[in-house]
């Protein structure tokens, strides 16, 4: 039986593990060699290790029949990262959502985000080119496998060109970045007039555009500068989540939603949709009320405000999903800010999503007499409404 045994689940966050040439071999012949991940003249620093070394022992693992029947037998509690059942191969990805018993997933890259940011905007645009169609590639097959392409908007012109190019490959959903086009300090907000193309194009097109934990900043490494060691983070590690982090995860795309609500991208393109995936929800409630505190208290004197025709939280249940993290507390979420702004997630094969998410999601829904019918939103009907499927 699958792991979601009977019931009927879409995942909205899960991700592919990238191979050096993962970029490359889908790249304008021009940008091939910087676009090497590990190597080459962008990516020398972008993975600590042996990277060649681990590609090798994933190529050993797809040759042996016994290895991948021990993964298969609890195919979300064995391998994580590149060592996961289907974390490389497309083929066999189909066989790990059989084996997970999803309906469809959403299909992020990995370390493709910060390894694009850092390039020129040359090379950034061109990287975004052959990163989505490298995404349209792993999921060609299948029609459960959703891709995600990547489309800065630092430039809104070739912002519209990238996100026409995505659109024509098949991708599914759009991943932008949420710190401000151009960066927080000389770039500009995300609801300028000089992306309403592009967020009219989404809008026309019925893809959701989709912030990620991978295009944002998380707590300024000044305030872990205590005086006292840096802990590793909680996957052990050096570069992931830390205590101090978490909190402020949510900090980059609760501006950003703030400026398409209270600037009026939502107001003028209701039909476009927006996820916030892998960025918890337990800030959720709070930046309801505060967006509605907002509109109160300062539209007399704002004619972007008096434009609204909607009460700001109602924005959000209109055009807006989470996903929660399987630690947070989901059932009191669904009863605080309501059963339709909730999605279900694995993030497979990355080791954030645990070993059991159903099973600690259920937990909090048993302890907090969640329904059935409210299950059911959180697991697969409000995801199917928001892609449109």
């Amino acid at each position: 039986m699958s792991y979601a045994q009977d019931r009927r689940c879409f995942d909205a966050d899960s991700h592919l593990m990238p191979e050096a040439d993962f970029l490359a071999r889908h790249a304008d012949p021009k940008y091939r060699e910087a676009l090497w991940i590990g190597g080459g003249a962008n990516g020398g620093e972008a993975f600590a290790g042996n990277f060649a070394g681990i590609l090798e022992k994933v190529q050993a693992r797809l040759r042996d029949p016994q290895q991948t029947a021990a993964l298969e037998e609890n195919v979300i509690a064995s391998a994580k990262g590149w060592f996961a059942h289907g974390a490389v191969d497309p083929r066999e990805r189909s066989r790990t959502l059989d084996l997970l018993g999803f309906q469809g997933q959403l299909v992020f890259s990995t370390f493709c985000t910060p390894f694009l940011a850092a390039a020129k905007p040359e090379l950034r645009y061109a990287g975004t080119r052959a990163h989505n169609r490298a995404m349209a590639a792993f999921c060609a097959d299948d029609p459960r496998l959703m891709g995600v392409a990547l489309v800065p908007l630092d430039e809104p012109t070739r912002a519209l060109q990238e996100l026409d190019a995505a659109l024509a490959l098949g991708c599914r959903a759009v991943h932008v970045p949420s710190d401000a086009p151009g960066g927080n300090t000389r770039g500009f907000a995300p609801s300028h007039l000089d992306l309403e193309p592009f967020w009219a194009r989404l809008a026309e097109a019925q893809v959701p555009v989709v912030l990620h934990i991978g295009g944002g900043k998380l707590l300024p490494k000044a305030y872990h500068q205590n005086g006292h060691p840096r802990p590793k983070d909680w996957l052990g590690g050096g570069e992931n989540l830390r205590g101090k982090d978490f909190p402020a995860t949510h900090h980059s795309p609760e501006n950003f939603l703030t400026s398409l609500v209270l600037d009026g991208v939502f107001e003028r393109h209701p039909e476009l949709r927006c996820g916030v995936i892998e960025l918890g929800a337990s800030w959720v409630p709070g930046l309801q009320r505060n967006l509605d505190h907002a509109f109160d208290s300062f539209r007399r004197h704002e004619p972007l405000l008096q434009a609204l025709s909607l009460k700001p939280s109602e924005y959000l249940r209109r055009q807006v999903r989470f996903t929660p993290f399987p630690f947070e507390d989901v059932g009191w979420l669904v009863a605080q800010a309501g059963p339709e702004l909730f999605l279900f997630s694995s993030d497979y094969p990355h080791p954030e999503g645990g070993r059991n998410p159903i099973g600690r999601f259920e937990a909090s829904f048993n302890a907090a007499g969640t329904s059935e019918t409210e299950r059911e939103r959180f697991y697969a009907r409000n995801f199917a409404a928001w892609m449109q499927l």
